[in-house]
């Protein structure tokens, strides 16, 4: 049933779906940070989403060294 609803979607139609549940993700893992993390600020949940999705040689090479154990 999803499927067919999908193939009826035009292009941009299907784009904003993906962008839509993207953000949707997105909130849920700034949630789960900001739970795991209740005193940090915005600038340390920035820092620690970033080592996440970088991982952590690029967040090495993108931030240096950067303490938020």
């Amino acid at each position: 049933m999803l499927l067919d609803l999908q193939r009826k979607m035009s292009p941009s139609q299907r784009l904003q779906c993906a962008l839509d549940w993207s953000e949707v993700v997105r909130g849920f893992f700034e949630a789960g940070l900001k739970r795991r993390y209740p005193n940090a600020d915005e600038r340390e949940l920035f820092l620690r989403a970033a080592r996440i999705s970088l991982g952590e040689d690029f967040f090495q090479k993108a931030y240096g060294e950067v303490s938020l154990d």
